[in-house]
């Protein structure tokens, strides 16, 4: 590295809206390009010089392009897109997260839209039929909140946060994690367990909220035989990974109205470029009771405005010679 400069290249767009507060925040004598990541040539010759990469993705072939590198740093929590491996010896890796306030917004959000009927509600009263038992006795009388059970597959930073905002409404809570080991009375839950007590949770919840990470050990871990064992009413919230429920027994479970309704943030394909994809095999949309949504639970200005502000004290502490944060890996 050239003595007094500190090399950055940004190739995350999202962070393009907050250009203007993430260079202030850098450290005197930093120097900053922005490539458009669909210009190989321009991204190629940026990385030549690069000191730190702001990126999601880090491929062998952009390591080997850059080999002054001493940190990539995601502008989000996944790293599985870094070529590790690849990367000189000694360059750190590191993540921020900030998303959980605005998932926890979303998931009671859509628990919110689909349990009191919000949805086919809307769409009743554009035809001009008042869909609600105040003016017609067939319509279906709703529950708040408040009486709900809601039942967490999945408890760390996502799940905890998320429990918090159900809280606040009077919901009950109860989870279920992969080892177990959520302290019930200290979370304020009513009971806590294991992946083995997952059909318990089902059972007797209201509205699952899936955070979940993506493992060898979750994929498909909700099938037909979980969903079965979920209540006609309840709600399904995926703000996880879609993989952790399955497909193909997900679209049946809502397309028989097995189970009340689902809001599906995340997916099963997403585009390879551009912003155009069918997200699953099935035709999802066509279902009156699910929400979908691309992906967009955690992407708010406030999110990235928080991560932009991390990816900057970390390049801060580079510059310094101080031990970085959130450091998920070190090449070696």
């Amino acid at each position: 590295m050239t003595a007094g400069i500190l090399r950055v290249v940004v190739l995350d767009p999202k962070l393009a809206p907050l250009r203007a507060e993430f260079e202030a925040a850098l450290p005197d004598g930093a120097s900053v390009s922005w490539p458009d990541p669909q210009d190989t040539e321009a991204v190629e010759a940026a990385l030549k010089t690069a000191d730190v990469l702001v990126s999601g993705q880090c491929t062998g072939r952009m390591a080997a392009l850059a080999p002054g590198l001493r940190l990539v740093h995601t502008a989000g929590a996944g790293t599985d897109r870094i070529d590790t491996a690849s990367l000189a010896p000694g360059t750190q890796v590191a993540n921020t997260f900030h998303h959980e306030d605005s998932i926890a917004e979303y998931a009671v959000s859509a628990a919110i839209l689909l349990r009191r009927g919000f949805l086919r509600q809307h769409e009743a009263l554009r035809h001009g039929r008042w869909d609600s038992p105040a003016y017609d006795p067939g319509s279906p009388w709703v529950d708040t909140l408040g009486a709900a059970t809601v039942g967490f597959v999945g408890f760390g930073h996502i799940g905890a946060r998320c429990w918090q905002r159900f809280r606040a409404f009077g919901a009950r809570g109860v989870a279920v994690t992969r080892r177990g080991g959520v302290d019930a009375a200290a979370e304020g839950l009513a009971w806590s367990g294991t992946i083995d007590d997952l059909g318990s949770l089902l059972e007797g919840s209201d509205v699952v909220v899936v955070s979940a990470p993506l493992t060898s050990g979750t994929r498909g871990l909700i099938g037909a035989a979980e969903l079965s064992r979920m209540r006609s009413t309840a709600v399904l919230v995926n703000v996880g990974r879609g993989p952790v429920v399955d497909e193909d027994a997900l679209y049946r479970a809502l397309s028989d109205r097995a189970i009340g309704g689902a809001a599906l943030d995340v997916w099963y394909r997403y585009p390879v470029d551009g912003h155009s994809a069918a997200p699953a095999e099935h035709p999802f949309g066509t279902l009156d009771n699910v929400l979908m949504t691309p992906h967009s639970s955690g992407v708010t200005r406030q999110t990235f405005a928080r991560r932009a502000d991390d990816i900057a004290a970390n390049i801060r502490r580079l510059a310094a010679g101080e031990p970085l944060h959130n450091v998920v890996a070190v090449a070696r």
